[in-house]
């Protein structure tokens, strides 16, 4: 009986090792033989998953943002804060630290490279909406600030996020775990304080 392939699997495994060979090696030498060889397949069966190499970076993209979701929603349960949720999406782990450090090498590429701006875009939309999906369920004031102010703070928590998961990726000895989540956790009870200020 001939052996059942899980092609999913397969698409899974390959997105996986593209997030390994970025995050320690960067998008120049994620070559398909490199992606390839860390999976343990042969170029030929990686070429049949996808076509081209953005094929794959799109596929690692969201395999992260899926994980991320995974794990946001897994965390947005009663009595968890926005700063536990949220802590999710830092590189305070080594799973999240090799999905944060594939990101930073993926915005690395997007000033010069037109497939990932236009990869990116479709990406953040996501991205923005599961954060956005977050707070409200948090927050119960967010409903009632301006659709401005809302923006506002969506913006700035997501920017400070960006910011801190590239310093930590680039500086991982001087941003342990706990060093991180005292500063999103500063910088969330600003933000609030603010935002209730001046609705």
């Amino acid at each position: 009986m001939p052996k059942l392939i899980d092609h999913d699997q397969r698409r899974e495994q390959i997105a996986q090792a593209v997030c390994q060979v970025v995050a320690r090696h960067g998008f120049e030498q994620a070559t398909v033989a490199r992606i390839a060889d860390s999976v343990g397949f042969t170029t030929g069966m990686v070429a049949h998953y996808f076509r081209s190499k953005d094929q794959m970076m799109l596929a690692a993209l969201r395999l992260i943002l899926e994980r991320m979701e995974q794990r946001l929603l897994r965390r947005d349960q009663p009595g968890d804060d926005l700063l536990e949720v949220l802590s999710e999406s830092l590189p305070i782990d080594r799973l999240r630290r090799e999905e944060c450090a594939f990101w930073t090498a993926f915005w690395g590429m997007i000033p010069t490279s037109p497939s990932a701006r236009r990869l990116n875009a479709g990406v953040h939309r996501e991205y923005v909406g599961l954060f956005e999906r977050c707070i409200a369920a948090h927050w119960p004031e967010w409903k009632r600030w301006p659709k401005a102010l809302r923006k506002q703070v969506l913006g700035s928590i997501m920017t400070f996020i960006n910011g801190l998961t590239a310093t930590a990726v680039t500086s991982p000895a001087d941003w342990p775990a706990e060093r991180q989540l005292e500063q999103l956790d500063l910088q969330l009870r600003l933000l609030r304080d603010w935002a209730n200020g001046t609705s």
